[in-house]
């Protein structure tokens, strides 16, 4: 009945952390609906096994537990849907699960154990935190690799460039992927709200009023009067 209730109690731990850290932390700042059933699963099971594992009494069995966690380490990196800015949330996930589930550290210490990093994770996530400083893949209509002008370019746009990287260019289509690291200037935001009232206007359909002479029949709708 100890044992249960332990595990238990270590259990609720664990939810409330994750909880914290996916509906609290994760989810307002990404948005990423679909990760979510992922994150839980994975934290519950890495829970179940660090407390089974770790009262089983083997060696083997907790050494096992570990690769087990190193194979999920892996597999979630190499996972293509996953954001590089979301690992930091997948690893976490994985160590409260792992944290929570060891049976010989005290309620009191996993919880001060959870909290380190759920509150690094915060903090190191915060959209405050170089607010200025953005990310954009920038897809350019001409197939250029001169630093120049993918510099100009970005400036132009988007704002002043930190960093970049051409990720392709396509000489058939004439196009070049680049991954951009940038900071918001007011000229660029300025240059950026022209062109979009610019196209607004071209796009905007003109309504010209027809006028007929009097009494002169009028066109009925879907219909083309000729003359003779």
């Amino acid at each position: 009945m100890d044992v249960i209730c332990q595990i238990l109690s270590h259990f609720a731990l664990d939810l409330t952390a994750v909880c914290v850290l996916t509906f609290a932390v994760y989810y307002p700042r990404h948005r990423r609906r679909d990760l979510i059933p992922g994150y839980l699963a994975l934290n519950v099971s890495v829970f179940a096994l660090a407390a089974s594992l770790g009262r089983s009494g083997d060696k083997g069995g907790i050494a096992l537990g570990f690769g087990l966690i190193g194979v999920l380490s892996i597999v979630g990196l190499r996972s293509e849907s996953m954001q590089s800015e979301e690992i930091a949330y997948y690893f976490t996930n994985l160590v409260l699960g792992l944290i929570s589930g060891l049976p010989n550290v005290s309620l009191l210490l996993a919880g001060v154990l959870c909290a380190l990093p759920l509150a690094v994770v915060y903090l190191a996530g915060h959209p405050r935190l170089f607010a200025h400083t953005h990310r954009a893949l920038v897809t350019v209509d001409e197939a250029v690799t001169e630093p120049e002008a993918i510099e100009a370019f970005v400036r132009e746009r988007l704002g002043e460039p930190l960093s970049w990287k051409i990720q392709e260019v396509d000489y058939g289509r004439d196009l070049t992927v680049v991954d951009v690291r940038y900071r918001r200037t007011d000229t660029a935001g300025r240059s950026r709200r022209r062109r979009v009232r610019t196209i607004v206007r071209q796009r905007r359909p003109r309504h010209t009023p027809r006028h007929s002479p009097r009494g002169a029949p009028r066109e009925a709708p879907g219909e083309t009067m000729h003359s003779p």
